[in-house]
């Protein structure tokens, strides 16, 4: 090789680099990986604040959590409606800045409650400490609210218009995107946990609103510069410009009726005036406005071709088979430690990393529709572990026994039982819990807390049910979201996503209802055989919409019929 060709491989292997990271499409990810960090460390954070703020109580928490569920529910459509009738831009930066203020200003109060907590107490009988308490939790639900915002601007309708017509780049890009947040939803609690064990409450609140002031202000950067890459941005389709466009062209064809006879000519100007004289909403008006546009929106969702898709996603949220509070809880009376936990969650980041790669993977070669059947039928197949693991020993199902049975004598007993937690949220759920979850006690001699030995088969089983289903649940996410992206019209992305939030914040909240009616771990294997009939009635859900999209092509699979499947697909998009 000469010098001059090795000179300009390197120019060229530099310049593709400096291409790369300087194209929308890297920006986009940069600046969603430094939103999803500061989420993730915010809402793990937050959890744990709210529990050593309230006496190591989860009430608070489960205040918080009742009311971002119900706020997304209730707000889901019109704050996509607001993200479909403003300029993309727009919407990005306010919904930002939104966010990132309302987490550091939540922290800023935090730090000052921690601080001073004993005197707040003191205060008017504890009223004061009780409206911090208030406040905390609605700037929370602002910052959750302007959050959806975000995701719906970002997620679902800007990435689609960096990735243009190209289908594949935009499954890479919907793939990568879930990537970052796999990794993100380990590592930001990771980091967060770390400062907070090693430091202090205060030092924690500290460290995320200094680092959302600084995010907000590099992602608000990055945002300025896909924007100005991508010139596609600055042009989005409006419904009440259609609208204005109709009746312009109704206008026209009625002035050029009136023409035509000279016996109307006087009615010409009275019908012009009409539309141009037009009244501006009243007041009454002005307030029922969100509620039709919560009204239509629903609507509009439940007539979009991908209605059932969306549907079938929203009953996989109606499930305990995930690792969140309520499933933690139960390994923990199941003699699981804390290190465990993380590993296993660490082991479903990977296994969700995998169905990422497999999304792209099966899109190429077996078109979109027949990815989500695949990954449907992956993800039933692994949950047949955690049925399974409900009758095997080890398993504490026991249905004669009564859901709040001696609640309150196991409480008493716990608190007369069990150290007095002193080392926070961690010391908490491992005694505590167990205390209160637990079937029995020590009576006597008792010095620590010493759980009763507990078969490993069941929860071993569960947990690898869950593991694996990871890899098609999110090959089945990735399907859907591109379903809806393509699927749904550009004027209607954002109420359409995010009804499709607030069906997925109903499922969530039924699951956590069905929670509190069954407390008990020997309900949990009931609990265990009901999400999995969600699932499997979502996907059943799915089914229906891929056969009635693809008919007998449905089960056609083949690397040379991929250019008649992106056919046969494209015939119910509307790109």
């Amino acid at each position: 090789m000469t010098p001059n060709n090795d000179q300009n491989t390197r120019g060229g292997c530099c310049g593709s680099f400096k291409d790369y990271v300087t194209s929308a499409k890297f920006l986009l990810y940069l600046g969603h990986a430094l939103s999803t960090w500061g989420d993730r460390m915010w809402h793990f954070a937050v959890s744990v604040f709210l529990v050593e703020l309230y006496g190591n109580s989860l009430l608070l928490t489960a205040v918080y959590g009742l009311v971002v569920a119900g706020s997304v529910l209730i707000l889901g459509a019109i704050i996509g409606d607001w993200v479909d009738k403003n300029p993309r831009l727009k919407v990005a930066q306010t919904s930002l800045i939104v966010q990132n203020v309302s987490v550091i200003t939540c922290g800023i109060i935090l730090m000052i409650v921690f601080l001073h907590k004993t005197d707040l107490l003191t205060m008017y009988n504890g009223w004061v400490l009780t409206s911090c308490y208030i406040v905390i939790i609605s700037i929370a639900n602002i910052a959750n609210l302007a959050s959806t915002a975000t995701g719906i601007t970002i997620q679902r309708d800007w990435i689609v218009v960096v990735a243009g017509d190209d289908r594949s780049k935009l499954a890479d890009m919907n793939a990568t995107i879930r990537r970052i947040d796999q990794l993100t939803n380990i590592l930001a609690p990771m980091t967060v946990g770390q400062i907070m064990t090693f430091g202090s409450p205060v030092i924690g609140c500290g460290f995320i609103s200094g680092w959302n002031l600084v995010s907000m202000c590099v992602e608000y950067f990055l945002l300025w510069k896909v924007y100005q890459k991508t010139p596609a941005l600055a042009l989005k389709a409006s419904p009440k410009a259609d609208e204005t466009e109709l009746k312009q062209l109704n206008l026209q064809k009625d002035i050029e009726k009136v023409q035509e006879g000279s016996h109307l000519m006087g009615e010409k100007h009275s019908e012009k005036s009409e539309y141009d004289n037009e009244e501006e909403p009243g007041c009454a008006s002005q307030i029922a406005e969100p509620f039709r546009t919560f009204r239509e929106g629903w609507i509009s969702y439940y007539n979009q071709p991908v209605f059932l898709a969306g549907l079938g996603l929203s009953f996989l949220y109606m499930t305990v088979l995930g690792f969140d509070c309520i499933t933690t809880g139960y390994a923990y009376t199941q003699g699981l430690s804390g290190s465990v936990l993380s590993l296993l969650m660490a082991a479903s980041a990977i296994t969700g990393i995998m169905g990422t790669m497999a999304f792209t993977r099966l899109r190429e070669k077996c078109g979109l529709v027949r990815t989500g059947v695949i990954a449907g039928i992956t993800q039933m197949a692994c949950l047949t572990l955690c049925v399974v693991s409900v009758f095997m020993p080890g398993s504490p199902l026991d249905l004669t026994v009564s859901p709040f049975e001696d609640i309150h004598t196991r409480l008493i007993q716990g608190n007369e039982l069990s150290p007095v937690p002193t080392e926070g949220p961690e010391t908490f759920f491992t005694t505590g819990m167990y205390n209160l979850l637990n079937e029995s006690y020590p009576t006597e001699g008792y010095t620590e807390m010493s759980p009763k030995p507990v078969s490993l088969i069941s929860v071993s089983l569960l947990f690898a049910g869950v593991i694996a289903a990871r890899i098609g649940l999110w090959a089945f996410d990735l399907t859907v979201t591109q379903l809806l992206q393509e699927n749904v019209i550009e004027s209607e992305r954002g109420i359409i996503n995010g009804v499709q939030n607030s069906m997925n914040y109903l499922l969530d909240l039924v699951h956590f209802i069905m929670v509190i009616l069954a407390p008990n771990p020997e309900a949990f294997g009931l609990l265990v055989l009901i999400s999995v009939s969600f699932v499997v009635m979502g996907h059943m859900m799915y089914f229906r919409y891929a056969q009635k999209t693809l008919g007998n092509q449905l089960f056609v699979c083949c690397p040379y019929t991929k250019t008649v499947s992106s056919e046969a697909e494209s015939n119910v998009s509307v790109v």
